[in-house]
């Protein structure tokens, strides 16, 4: 009964804890916007996320891990899927919305991320058995897929813009399922520390071609830049330590599909804060892909057959 407390602990609360910040960051960024520039927006919470990594990583005794990572070829190939995907997110952000964008980020998780386990990890692949799994992940394509739908947003993306709808889930997955391989291996702390951080200086070298230009770093109002901070050390530091610390105690196909709660803190925090109306057939989707998060849930957990880990290396 313990066991199966801490499992659910690991495989419910630390991922819908994370959730709930990364549904912070849609807020955070249409709270400053207008009056700060998209360059700062993008580079500001990487920098401020990876050097709270970075401190803690070292605080940790992983200081010589967190330096490895800046040599090996793999953790650049990292840092280019998280550049990707968070230039998207941005991007998707102005133009479709906080909630349409979650949902984006959802299919990545709940779709893309059990898929490419089955294929590349061989020993997740007889938890992919049960009717129930499959059954949850179909109703969160469901719910997901009427959300974006029922919004009418992403009708309004020029087609030029559709790039960054294939590009969120894709990258979505490739960068948390690379950085859950080399957790295996590697101290979580030093992966992530040192993709977040280096993002971060990729961003200022990118912040010219960015809408706003490298000028508009200095230009930031000491508000925003209050804002921003809270951004990196939420959703670019505190969330990404309990995510990995999920994946790492229960697993890769449970924490991913419990992400389904950043739509819904996306929503219900967008109307609270932001007065973002969401029409009833993108209600009516939200429940259904909770739903069908929950189902996945209880096809796919069993105490017994559980590997559990131990403390995060």
């Amino acid at each position: 009964m313990a066991r199966r407390r801490e499992y659910l602990a690991a495989a419910v609360a630390l991922p819908l804890g994370a959730a709930f910040l990364w549904a912070l960051y849609y807020i955070f960024v249409l709270a400053v916007t207008p009056g700060t520039a998209p360059s700062a927006v993008f580079v500001y919470p990487f920098l401020f996320g990876g050097l709270a990594y970075a401190a803690w990583c070292v605080a940790e005794g992983q200081a010589r891990a967190f330096v490895r990572m800046w040599t090996s070829p793999p953790a650049w190939g990292r840092v280019a899927l998280l550049v990707g995907m968070q230039l998207s997110v941005l991007a998707s952000t102005y133009l479709a919305g906080p909630v349409d964008t979650s949902l984006l980020t959802l299919i990545g998780d709940v779709v893309l991320t059990p898929i490419l386990v089955a294929v590349f990890f061989v020993g997740y692949r007889d938890r992919f058995q049960s009717p129930a799994l499959w059954t949850g992940m179909a109703l969160c394509i469901v719910g997901g897929g009427l959300s974006i739908v029922g919004s009418g947003r992403l009708s309004a993306i020029p087609a030029s813009g559709y790039v960054v709808v294939v590009a969120i889930p894709l990258t979505v997955a490739g960068y948390f399922l690379s950085a859950a391989r080399e957790n295996e291996r590697s101290p979580a702390s030093a992966v992530v520390a040192q993709s977040m951080l280096a993002a971060g200086v990729v961003g200022l070298f990118l912040s010219p071609a960015l809408p706003g230009g490298a000028r508009s770093l200095i230009a930031v109002s000491p508000w925003a830049l209050g804002v921003l901070l809270v951004t990196g050390l939420t959703s670019f530091f505190v969330a990404p330590v309990m995510y990995f610390g999920s994946l790492h105690r229960a697993g890769l196909v449970i924490p991913p599909m419990l992400m389904t709660g950043i739509p819904v803190f996306a929503a219900v925090l967008g109307w609270a804060v932001l007065g973002i109306a969401i029409p009833a057939i993108g209600i009516a989707g939200i429940p259904i892909a909770v739903g069908g998060s929950v189902l996945a849930l209880r096809g796919e957990s069993n105490p017994e057959r559980e590997n559990a880990r131990g403390p995060l290396p």
